[in-house]
């Protein structure tokens, strides 16, 4: 069915982002994507980035007045095992010691929400940690980096010392899939594509996959 006309048409406010991320806000920056934040009233039950993408969207979507709402979520995956963000130092240590020598998934919920309709997809992106040793476990742990991440790495960070190989989206490890959100902008608000020349972002060049 063709798009309404009104919806065809560019957003007249800036993007509502229902996260309080600060690698999201960092992204959307950088793709130069205007965008206001607001905290979602969303509690994670389950382990499906895609449900708590649409959760977190839909908990804001009543008080964005009108304006798309952006709701995202990342979880790391290795052989069914959903690895999310540690307690702990001792949990953090366990989950990089799993993740060892190893090719996991970061799986990316991501849900784009208006009134009048839902764009909801997901991303996945190979990822490959060489074989960690007990000193390269302790240093990253010491640096605490990994409070608050799933997986209990920053790939954006020091963690990306811990990286062999990344095969996909690397800004969906960081916590948004950048050229998902960019292609569907373009096919929602096309006018405003070209009116502000967007594009996906490079990757940070001193970040290289392995």
């Amino acid at each position: 069915m063709a798009l309404r006309r009104d919806l065809a048409s560019p957003p007249a406010a800036p993007l509502l982002l229902a996260s309080t991320s600060p690698r999201r806000r960092e992204i959307l920056e950088l793709l130069r994507i205007p965008f206001d934040v607001v905290a979602p009233d969303y509690e994670e039950t389950e382990d499906d980035p895609v449900a708590h993408a649409v959760g977190k969207a839909r908990s804001v979507l009543a008080a964005a007045d009108g304006r798309p709402v952006l709701g995202c979520d990342t979880e790391v995956v290795l052989d069914g095992r959903v690895y999310g963000k540690p307690a702990s130092a001792e949990e953090a240590e366990e989950m990089l010691e799993s993740l060892s020598g190893c090719v996991h998934e970061v799986v990316g919920g991501l849900a784009l929400l208006t009134p009048a309709w839902e764009e909801v997809h997901s991303a996945t992106t190979l990822v490959t940690f060489r074989a960690l040793t007990p000193r390269d476990l302790a240093h990253y742990v010491a640096s605490r980096e990994w409070e608050g991440r799933a997986g209990a790495y920053a790939i954006q960070g020091l963690g990306a010392s811990l990286v062999e190989r990344i095969e996909g989206d690397f800004f969906n490890v960081v916590g948004l899939p950048a050229p998902l959100l960019v292609r569907l902008l373009a096919e929602r608000f096309p006018g405003a594509r070209q009116q502000n020349h967007r594009r996906s972002p490079e990757r940070p060049s001193d970040h290289p996959p392995g």
